[in-house]
């Protein structure tokens, strides 16, 4: 059985479903994990957080393919083990159809490989199941503010990686002014931030990343960061 803080410091509920209403001001959020003791622990600990509402829980990548977009989450909680269709290859099917969709793995798993999978298909961020309560609400609130919250475990894995293999150059068809976006969303920077930084508004930067995304062949602020750390001479 899968344990997990987050399971064992919030009280069983009912499982969700596909719940239409969103409370003013607060992030839609889905789940998807095959464990229902956690599915119900994390709809809890959502629906009892003050910028945070479940509005569905799903036991399946397939189930979550089909009903997903009915009702669009801004996040979704992604497990890995999933029954049939892994929980990667749900972040690719769902992120092929809404490229805006924030997506945290949250998962036992610490496998590099399966980390990176789990980035290239256009997770936002990555998580382990050991994560409190409250390291998984503040994950969630960055993502929306454009970050990319991993573990500190899984952050380590990432940089090793990054020191170990190096690669070709794949950001030399991006402008200068790209270029310059790209090196503040890897140093951590929110949208924002860049634009004001930049002397320039937020729509403005939305559709440099855009390009961005397009150009570098990929489909997350995670993914792009990912090519650009990997340039020759990039520590």
């Amino acid at each position: 059985m899968k344990k997990n803080n987050v399971a064992q410091n919030s009280r069983s509920a009912v499982e969700t479903a596909d719940d239409r209403s969103k409370p003013a001001g607060k992030a839609k959020v889905a789940i998807v994990e095959d464990d229902s003791g956690v599915r119900e622990s994390l709809a809890v600990l959502i629906n009892g957080a003050s910028g945070f509402h479940c509005i569905g829980t799903y036991a399946n990548a397939e189930a979550a393919i089909k009903q997903v977009p009915d009702n669009w989450p801004d996040i979704i909680l992604m497990d890995i083990n999933l029954p049939q269709m892994s929980g990667i290859d749900c972040v690719a099917r769902l992120k092929a159809l809404r490229p805006e969709l924030h997506v945290l793995m949250l998962t036992v798993h610490v496998d590099s490989e399966l980390i990176f999978k789990s980035l290239k298909a256009g997770a936002s961020g990555y998580l382990i199941k050991q994560s409190s309560p409250a390291e998984l609400l503040e994950a969630m609130s960055d993502v929306l503010m454009g970050g990319a919250p991993m573990t500190n475990t899984i952050a380590r894995k990432v940089v090793l990686f990054f020191q170990q293999k190096p690669a070709a150059d794949e950001t030399s068809c991006l402008t200068k002014r790209e270029l310059e976006i790209l090196t503040q969303l890897a140093k951590g920077y929110q949208y924002k931030e860049i634009a004001d930084l930049l002397a320039i508004n937020v729509l403005t930067v939305r559709t440099h990343i855009h390009h961005i995304y397009e150009k570098l062949h990929v489909r997350s602020r995670t993914e792009a960061v990912v090519k650009f750390l990997r340039r020759d001479g990039v520590s």
